[in-house]
């Protein structure tokens, strides 16, 4: 947090030993008490200065556009092709263009939080850090940070998984032959070629997400520009009766609905995994996560109304 108040010109000396801070805030000096350490907060000033290579001999190898490249990549991925319908049938028509607002909102607000983290402690390791730093290393977070990295070995390999299994699911479109046993196969090739595919210098894995962030643009262009040269108004805007009534079923409606979208955005905090790979972390950071929500949130609305213009 103090990273980012001392960026926006509200951060102040510090008034006492007992590690209070001092911000004019609305021409009133109003005294807080931070909530991290002192040490995090060395921490943060010392890292957005540091040299190529951290204590960790780690290279911040990694850019504001190959960080906002990968931040992208991991939010699409094959998620929006596959749940386009299923947000329509929550709300039940082209209202549900409100799952993807409300989704973007929530994610723009989580995001907010963790470009303040990934700000205020730019290492490897994103969650794991913050929860060991913020509940103390030799306490309570030692347990808590450990649980995370144990849950990210199941949770990990089955997000991956589910990519892969929706690649080989749109795979069978153009092989008639894919039987599911060959879709289990293709998957599993899927997923150990991308593995070796990842197994590169940093650098090099910056170059590969800028060119994997041109394919999904090339990609969503392709359904944008299908839907838009087939685009039918009424399709799209024509609301079935009681659509905004804002009843119980319009509201259970739009919770299904955002559940969905969020699944969609999901990723835009994955550059602070990265964190000590990325050049000037207290800037870079906080501006991948910004821009990728944004920019995702765009593409994904307008791929909406392109394909409700398009099928009926």
């Amino acid at each position: 947090m103090f990273t980012c108040l001392r960026q926006a010109g509200l951060w102040f000396h510090k008034t006492s030993p007992s590690r209070q801070y001092c911000f004019p805030l609305l021409g009133r000096k109003v005294i807080l008490k931070p909530f991290v350490s002192e040490t995090i907060v060395n921490r943060a000033q010392t890292t957005s200065s540091a040299p190529v290579r951290t204590s960790s001999q780690l290279e911040r190898g990694l850019g504001l556009w190959e960080a906002t490249s990968l931040n992208m990549i991991d939010m699409v991925g094959v998620g929006p092709f596959i749940t386009l319908p299923l947000v329509v049938a929550a709300m039940g028509g082209p209202q549900a263009m409100l799952g993807w607002i409300v989704g973007a909102a929530i994610a723009l607000a989580d995001g907010l939080v963790w470009a303040e983290l990934g700000a205020a402690m730019p290492e490897a390791g994103g969650s794991y850090i913050y929860l060991r730093e913020g509940f103390g290393r030799q306490g309570f977070g030692r347990m808590i940070s450990f649980l995370f990295i144990w849950q990210c070995l199941l949770s990990a390999p089955l997000s991956m998984a589910s990519g892969c299994i929706g690649f080989a699911q749109y795979a069978s479109y153009l092989w008639k032959g894919l039987t599911p046993a060959r879709q289990s196969l293709l998957a599993a090739a899927l997923a150990l070629s991308l593995t070796a595919i990842l197994y590169r210098r940093i650098r090099t894995i910056g170059k590969i997400s800028i060119f994997l962030w041109l394919g999904v643009l090339l990609t969503m262009a392709w359904v944008i520009f299908g839907g838009l040269t087939h685009f039918d108004r009424k399709l799209a805007f024509t609301f079935p009766p009681g659509a905004f009534s804002f009843s119980q079923p319009f509201f259970f409606g739009l919770a299904s609905a955002t559940l969905i979208t969020l699944y969609d955005y999901l990723g835009y905090y994955n550059v602070c995994y990265l964190g000590g790979e990325i050049r000037e972390p207290s800037k870079n950071i906080p501006r991948a996560i910004l821009i990728s929500v944004a920019v995702i949130a765009v593409l994904y609305l307008v791929m909406n109304i392109s394909v409700l213009g398009a099928l009926p």
